[in-house]
């Protein structure tokens, strides 16, 4: 810049910020400046360097040599601005006259008229950013698969995850959102000690691969993905963990000399010819590491009341609710039709794109996954965005009103019309301040993470037949005996679910494990408390495969459910399956944080022959720390309480058919609603009679029923009483805290506790 006396003009040019607010005038000047750096000759001593480093590297490579020019500029990363994809970098670039002419346009691309507003909008000065310029040898990923990693939840900022995508060929595609990648999430923690806690593996749609132009190779073109490609995932676990442990690594390096953690956005390639995976670039990440829990800042969670018909759904990037009137926009001419606090629905976006979506109030988009360009900027300007809706350009009308919700989980929803909904704000307080276990009843992995920051002990509920039904959506002994299912529809089902090439076993212990993990990891090394499958007849059979296995039953709610079904032979393959994605999150993923409950157990020699089940399939009590709880739900369970609780470990009082059953009342009738009351003398009763038992053995008691979080006073009879936990459901937490410390102060005061 100074040998070609440049700088002088670029002062000249961007002194005066009046002519940068408008558009027009950014254009011309960044045009001027560009063309001064490209025309400009590089000093003899520059040149000479440059090109003899280059030859020392095709030296090495004894010939042709393709390398990538990369742009680094100072203000790039920086904690309130990431800069994602202001300035260029250059591919496949070969010989000396395209290796200066690509450092060139690189320096000049510090002037795009992007880069020049993106500057202007947060005052930093052009004269004070300066453009560096790396050199890397070209990973031949056009020929295997490259991507990005995060080393935290992107989304939650949670930090004991890395988050990976990946997809075929060149990694620009990922950058700029052209593809929905697979993605796989990986425990930091327990990388490091021999375990394997891949948490989630998730095949993306990979549609399009970037690789080499073979007419003009310096050039790159998108080609069609094969089928039996994009089906399959683009990694395999060995090279995922290879990758969680390298990402681990560089944010280590980089925190040496901090208090905390610098989580780390890493690009990575994996070369075709030799299989070697390769880090490409590492930087901090620049949203969600500046978030400090309890430093003030205000935290809100948003939940739907009444919801429109949805109309598309992608990955959730954000985690809010806005509405507003959709603009479906195509192509970045098109982008003034854009007005302010209006929802961009488009395929991608690109960096060229950055200075419009800052009118917007969210962001939708077809392709791209939650590490794409639109999704970085989306975090960056605090709007929701919904990624890789695969349809959302054509299944919203340009100009209707539409609802945009990020905060219902990984997945998110863009609903038609104005969506009624609520927040509430997190206080600063935490469940360690209280003498009884707040804890949560959790079923969809997809809410496990934004929950775990809600004030909690752990989870006192973690239902397995959502998992099966949400996640699978197979019968287990469909699974463990395809041979019986005779129906061809509900055959095609089944195949429609499992992935080519995968044994149906193998499919459903991962895909149930994966989300034991999730949950699992999200509270580490908090308790969860994971219930064994509760079906009813009727529910099982409307898996697929189910009515080869099910009999129609009059009373699905007293039939065969429960720890019976776990040693009947009608059920018997099915629960081995359940036991060996229990196995594999606690000895492979090694997630000992997991403890097992038994539901509706009946008997005595119901309980043994379930814990003998359990030990035939490597869950034994006390192995490994293992503990196995049971529900307290029946009659029969309050009567033997104490000979229950010789065989287990604790219990956990399910309110809703306990009160069922000592009231002989159908939960599900609308009739008899009226009668269904735990607050009855009976029922409580028969509670306080477990807590008593429970606490005189120095057995854990909770309760994971509805009661508590719907009734207030029923909260202060289980305090009053001495219940150790209580589990709610989510949106309870928050409402339940003042009532259960006014409670134990009560306690303190009547009993000293």
């Amino acid at each position: 810049m100074k040998s070609n006396r440049i700088s002088g003009l670029v002062q000249d040019l961007l002194s005066d910020q009046a002519r940068i607010e408008d558009p027009v005038r950014i254009s011309s000047i960044g045009e001027r400046i560009r063309a001064a750096v490209l025309s400009g000759r590089f000093g003899d001593d520059t040149r000479d360097a440059v090109l003899g480093a280059y030859h020392e590297l095709v030296d090495v490579r004894r010939g042709r040599l393709d390398v990538a020019v990369r742009s680094s500029a100072t203000a790039e990363d920086l904690p309130e601005a990431s800069f994602a994809g202001q300035q260029d970098t250059f591919l496949n670039v070969e010989g000396e006259r395209d290796l200066l002419h690509s450092i060139r346009s690189c320096f000049a691309s510090l002037y795009s008229d992007r880069a020049i507003m993106y500057r202007s909008e947060r005052n930093i000065s052009h004269t004070k950013v300066f453009l560096s310029v790396g050199v890397q040898e070209m990973i031949r990923s056009d020929l295997a698969s490259s991507g990005v990693l995060f080393t935290l939840e992107p989304e939650t900022g949670f930090r004991d995850l890395v988050v990976i995508n990946s997809s075929y060929g060149l990694g620009e595609s990922i950058v700029k959102g052209s593809v929905n990648p697979d993605e796989f999430w990986v425990y930091k923690p327990l990388l490091e000690d021999g375990f394997s806690p891949i948490l989630k593996r998730e095949v993306g749609s990979k549609e399009r691969s970037l690789v080499y132009d073979q007419s003009q190779k310096s050039k790159t073109i998108e080609v069609e993905v094969p089928l039996e490609r994009k089906i399959r995932l683009s990694l395999t676990d060995a090279e995922v963990i290879e990758l969680a442990r390298a990402g681990t690594m560089i944010e280590h390096h980089f925190s040496m000399q901090r208090e905390n953690p610098t989580p780390m956005d890493i690009e990575w390639a994996k070369d075709g010819p030799s299989g070697e995976l390769f880090i490409v670039q590492a930087r901090p990440e620049t949203v969600q590491s500046r978030k400090i829990p309890g430093a003030g800042t205000r935290t809100l969670q948003y939940f739907i009341e009444e919801a429109g018909p949805v109309l598309a759904r992608g990955k959730s990037v954000g985690n809010e609710i806005r509405t507003g009137t959709a603009r479906v926009i195509y192509s970045v001419k098109d982008l003034h039709q854009l007005k302010d606090s209006e929802i961009l629905v488009t395929s991608k976006t690109d960096p060229d794109w950055e200075p419009v979506l800052r009118r917007a109030s969210a962001v939708v988009t077809n392709r791209g996954g939650r590490t794409c360009h639109a999704a970085i900027l989306a975090r960056e300007l605090g709007i929701p965005a919904i990624v890789g809706t695969g349809n959302g350009t054509t299944s919203i009308r340009n100009g209707e009103a539409i609802t945009v919700s990020s905060a219902e989980g990984d997945v998110g929803f863009v609903y038609r019309g104005t969506t009624r909904f609520r927040t509430e704000e997190i206080p600063a307080f935490s469940s360690g301040e209280l003498r009884t276990q707040i804890m949560l009843n959790l079923g969809r992995p997809d809410d496990a993470i934004r929950n775990s920051f809600l004030p909690n002990s752990g989870v006192g509920l973690a239902r397995m037949e959502f998992m099966i039904s949400s996640g699978i959506g197979i019968h287990p002994m469909a699974i463990a005996h395809p041979d019986l299912v005779t129906d061809p529809a509900e055959k095609e089902r089944i195949q429609k679910k499992i992935p080519p090439g995968e044994t149906p076993e193998v499919y459903f212990v991962q895909k149930l494990s994966e989300q034991i993990g999730v949950i699992a990891a999200a509270f580490y090394p908090k308790p969860v408390i994971l219930r064994m499958s509760d079906f009813k007849s009727n529910e099982y059979a409307a898996l697929a495969g189910g009515s080869a296995f099910e009999q129609e039953e009059e009373n699905p709610m007293l039939g065969f459910r429960g720890s019976f079904r776990y040693w009947n032979d009608a059920y018997r393959d099915g629960f081995r399956l359940e036991c060996g994605a229990v196995r594999k999150v606690r000895f492979e993923m090694g997630l000992v944080n997991v403890k097992v409950m038994i539901p509706f157990c009946r008997t005595i020699e119901d309980a043994k022959n379930s814990l003998a089940e359990l030990g035939k399939s490597g869950l034994r009590r006390g192995e490994g720390g293992l503990e196995i709880w049971m529900m307290c739900e029946i009659p029969s369970n309050v009567i033997l309480a104490r000979e229950f609780l010789e065989l287990f470990d604790g219990f956990s009082i399910g309110s809703n058919d306990l009160t069922q059953l000592v009231l002989g009342v159908d939960r599900d009738s609308e009739r008899l609603a009226p009668l269904f009351q735990e607050r009855d003398a009976s029922v409580k009763e028969m509670i306080r009679s477990v807590i008593r038992t429970a606490r005189a053995l120095g057995k854990p008691v909770g309760i994971c029923g509805e009661a508590p979080s719907d009734d207030p006073e029923f909260t202060e009879f289980l305090i009053g009483e001495g219940i150790h936990s209580i589990s709610l459901n989510p949106d309870s937490v928050l409402k339940i805290l003042p009532i259960v410390e006014r409670a134990e102060r009560k306690r303190r005061e009547e009993h000293g506790y």
